[in-house]
């Protein structure tokens, strides 16, 4: 049997169809097993691919998520660009992740989602010395305080002082596998980001497979920036727009908004590129 899917650009840069992070949507994964769906999602080779199913707790739709090694309880560019494919005309609607239930609107190209749960943050037992070591940045790029956060996927969120630094960070990954890896995930990551005009930077580099990759843009991290913002008593609300991808020529925007109620939501823009079929 061949199964329908969508590739979708999210977190695009507006005029630019081939920016943001690439997703594959299988718009009805009926009949699809664990495997089959991990073994999807290896042989596409992006970021995350997800799988749509038939709704079990009230949404709209269930959707899993997946990247070529693992399933993932909440990502964000996979959650906006799913939304995207089966929307079908709504402007609202609820999709079911394993991380909880997610709120999703639409205003013209761009969509906005609205994280699944409060966050929980833990302090990091890095000290800033060992964290700038991490970065190969000096010791005062590094504010304070880095925060382990959680709105549907733990990361480590790491403040720097401008944006030249986080353009400037080179990760040692040994030392990201001590100091990054989340005991919740199994996984060594860090997001870094610092404060600009008209835009904030962000970067989010992972270890995966004995190597360090970047990510072009990460919707989850960007929430957890939000959580950060709660966590650290910033003035609320607050909005900002994030450059990411830059460094691995894939420019993202991402829009970050905290409401005064603790609300967080993610935007960004999303292109339909086209689609096929595949026979697992």
């Amino acid at each position: 049997m061949a199964y329908a899917f969508r590739i979708v650009n999210v977190f695009t840069v507006p005029g630019e169809r081939l920016s943001g992070n690439p997703l594959c949507v299988f718009e009805d994964a009926r009949g699809l097993d664990d495997h089959q769906m991990q073994a999807l999602a290896r042989q596409l080779n992006l970021a995350e691919t997800t799988f749509v199913l038939p709704p079990r707790a009230g949404g709209d739709a269930r959707v899993r998520i997946f990247t070529p090694g693992f399933e993932m309880p909440f990502a964000g560019h996979p959650t906006l660009g799913t939304a995207a494919v089966i929307a079908a005309g709504r402007t609202a609607l609820t999709l079911e992740l394993n991380a909880g239930l997610v709120p999703v609107t639409r205003d013209g190209d761009t969509w906005t989602l609205t994280a699944a749960r409060p966050p929980t943050t833990r302090p990091v037992e890095a000290t800033r010395d060992e964290l700038a070591r991490m970065l190969g940045l000096p010791a005062d790029a590094v504010l304070d305080p880095p925060l382990w956060v959680d709105t549907g996927v733990e990361q480590l969120v790491i403040p720097l002082a401008s944006p030249a630094h986080v353009q400037a960070a080179v990760i040692d990954p040994a030392l990201l596998t001590r100091w990054g890896t989340s005991p919740t995930r199994k996984k060594a990551a860090a997001y870094l980001w610092a404060r600009g005009e008209p835009a904030w930077t962000a970067r989010y580099l992972y270890t995966q497979a004995g190597g360090l990759v970047e990510d072009p843009a990460t919707g989850s991290a960007c929430a957890n920036l939000g959580g950060w913002m709660i966590a650290t008593g910033q003035s609320l609300p607050m909005q900002a727009w994030l450059r990411q991808g830059d460094a691995v020529g894939r420019p993202s925007r991402l829009g970050l908004r905290v409401d005064a109620d603790g609300a967080i939501q993610v935007s960004g823009e999303v292109i339909d590129l086209g689609g096929g079929t595949l026979a697992p």
